[in-house]
């Protein structure tokens, strides 16, 4: 194995990618005219519909999504697309660490390292400000809009190639 290859396999596995599953799951949902199961949902996220019903119950308590048991059951949205931000959606999570870098805590009474975690908390606390801010300025509405040009111009497409 090279360098590069082990660095690469760290660096995709250590990545969390829950929020961008649970909003992918969420568009689908708005898309339907009728509940979800948590098996549907588990198809299009290619997981475990008992991942699906623990993250949902989670959406649940935030007053995202409702359920329904039984047949004809499923989950539904809770509200408006235009009334959840992405940042609702964070929060719903139980607001997952956002960077997966960090610092280095090896040596605390090292003046290098306490530079260095000094400069680092700095960014990361700005970075992650500037993040936070930008997941409350978009909602589930404006996702879904731009699925719906996506796809328009997918379909304009391949009505043009055949």
């Amino acid at each position: 194995m090279t360098a590069g290859y082990i660095r690469n396999y760290y660096y995709y596995m250590k990545r969390n990618s829950r929020l961008s599953a649970v909003l992918h799951a969420l568009l689908h949902m708005a898309e339907r005219d009728r509940p979800m199961t948590s098996e549907e949902i588990a198809a299009c996220l290619q997981t475990n519909a008992v991942v699906v019903r623990r993250t949902m119950a989670g959406l649940r308590e935030a007053g995202l999504v409702t359920s329904g048991r039984g047949h004809g059951g499923g989950w539904t949205m809770a509200r408006a697309l235009e009334d959840i931000s992405l940042h609702d959606i964070y929060a719903a999570l139980g607001e997952p660490m956002l960077f997966q870098m960090g610092n280095a805590t090896e040596s605390p009474g090292c003046l290098v390292e306490q530079a260095v975690n000094h400069a680092l908390d700095d960014a990361f606390a700005e970075a992650e400000a500037l993040l936070i801010a930008r997941l409350g300025d978009v909602t589930l509405a404006m996702l879904a809009e731009d699925f719906k040009q996506r796809f328009a111009k997918q379909a304009a497409a391949r009505k043009q190639r055949g």
